[in-house]
């Protein structure tokens, strides 16, 4: 039997006792957020590296020694299980000059790394644990010498990492916050298993790609719905999850959740606000990660900024786990197989819009977005960027 999420005791997000949209309102924007990049390498220095970010699926080190690698807005990061079972993170960057030391981008059963310039030695946590030729450097230049420890956790069957490091960050759990952490955690991805993943190299802003997945305005014309979807989107529930923005030990941001009624389901919605079972789930983390839950499988949409106009964009297709040779369980992986077919077909026509926006990214004639009220996450989230470069 294949787990199917319900809503359990999480709070009713749909229906004639809540309220869809949030007193926003209609709004103008700037579009030199997406261009400026004087406004990018503020974003690097205070929000990127300051922010939790997903790295990888623990299905990837399942075992000590395991690593992966991740790369983006100039940063290199490593994530090694340990033997404990944590997961270890470090800047993949040498400390005598400069180069990375960890060459592959993933393996296995690691016990050490060596640069491939000198020779210098890390262990799996990124401590420098030898060198050839020591007798010539000084002893207090080598003392507790390490490449810088990246802040790593799990959740959700991913690693997340925060290049803050250790200590000097809020939890992974407080980033995320209660309420998603109850609402996406019935769906637990912890216990899926990756179907596929898929990159592209989009040539646009990073924050581009997250507003596309904070409204549904433009699966009308770009995804060409059905009427009967156009009126079920009528009722979503936009929201916002509005709290204090900077704490001691650093930011901790809104993040957003919507829930679009599925028409093919709304009599039992009607029945049973239960919208894990009858309702798009989608979920938005603050500042990149992005999840959009139907009650049977999971994208992950991941756009990793690399410079103010270049991104590489992720999208991680996940199902629940069982044995093929199960006549049942066969059906499902097929039912999910077909759907993913769809589902990239739809992510493609979402690249060609991006395709479109290169063309007119500099153009003297685009200076403004003309924002409706369902677009109000959209608006929220850059506004709730600027106040975190300004401050």
């Amino acid at each position: 039997m294949v787990y199917a999420a319900s809503r359990g005791d999480v709070p009713v997000r749909l229906g004639p006792s809540v309220k869809n949209v949030p007193d926003y309102g209609p709004s103008t924007m700037s579009v030199e957020c997406y261009r400026d990049p004087v406004q990018f390498e503020l974003e690097r220095e205070k929000v990127l590296t300051k922010s939790w970010l997903v790295a990888c699926r623990t299905e990837q080190i399942p075992n000590p020694g395991d690593w992966h690698s991740y790369e983006g807005h100039g940063e290199t990061v490593v994530m090694v299980r340990q033997p404990d079972g944590s997961v270890a993170a470090f800047h993949n960057v040498c400390m005598h000059r400069g180069p990375s030391f960890v060459p592959e981008w993933s393996g296995c059963g690691a016990r050490r790394f060596t640069c491939p310039y000198h020779g210098w030695v890390y262990d799996t946590t990124g401590k420098l644990v030898g060198l050839p030729e020591r007798q010539d450097f000084s002893e207090e230049h080598l003392r507790d010498v390490r490449a810088p420890a990246v802040a790593a956790e799990e959740w959700g069957g991913f690693v997340w990492i925060n290049m803050a490091g250790p200590g000097n960050c809020v939890s992974l759990r407080e980033w995320i916050g209660e309420e998603i952490l109850a609402d996406l955690g019935q769906f637990k991805m912890e216990d899926m298993v990756l179907h596929d993943l898929i990159e592209w190299d989009v040539p646009v802003s990073y924050k581009a790609i997250v507003d596309g997945f904070n409204e549904i305005y433009h699966t009308i014309e770009l995804h060409h719905v059905s009427p009967e979807f156009v009126r079920s989107a009528r009722d979503t529930s936009f929201i916002i999850l509005d709290r204090d923005l900077h704490t001691e030990q650093g930011p901790r941001p809104t993040n957003y959740m919507c829930f679009v009624p599925r028409p093919d389901t709304r009599d039992q919605l009607a029945e049973d606000w239960d919208h894990h079972k009858y309702a798009i789930c989608h979920y938005v983390v603050f500042p990149n990660t992005v999840f959009n839950c139907n009650p049977e499988h999971i994208q992950v949409f991941n756009p990793i900024p690399i410079d103010v106009d270049r991104t590489k964009f992720l999208t991680w297709q996940l199902i629940y786990p069982g044995d093929r040779n199960d006549p049942e369980y066969e059906k499902y992986f097929q039912r999910m197989s077909k759907h993913w077919e769809g589902l990239k077909v739809v992510v493609g026509e979402d690249i060609g819009i991006y395709q479109q926006l290169k063309r007119t990214k500099r153009s003297s004639a685009y200076q403004q977005h003309i924002l409706s009220e369902r677009e109000c996450k959209l608006a929220h989230y850059h506004e709730q960027m600027a106040k975190l470069i300004s401050s």
